[in-house]
């Protein structure tokens, strides 16, 4: 069996704690929404860049420059709210 790394699956947990985060403060549609947008904007991207570049690296820092970018953007709409 391959081994598991640790990076994806940390990558996964904050994904996650984003989706319950935003479902928390704005409703659990807000979390799906989030969630599935996420989905629909890292994986093209993560794709797009390993063909052109053909670097994990790069991926790496691609998927997690977008992550931080969504978690950034929540966090100030959700400022806003309250």
């Amino acid at each position: 069996m391959p081994q598991l790394r640790a990076e994806p699956v940390i990558f996964g947990l904050a994904w996650a704690a984003l989706a319950v985060a935003a479902a928390l403060t704005a409703g659990w549609i807000a979390g799906a929404a989030l969630s599935v947008g996420l989905m629909l904007v890292i994986m093209p991207v993560s794709s797009l860049v390993l063909t052109r570049a053909e670097s994990f690296r790069a991926e790496r820092l691609a998927r997690w420059g977008i992550l931080a970018v969504a978690a950034l953007a929540f966090a100030l709409l959700a400022g806003g709210r309250g």
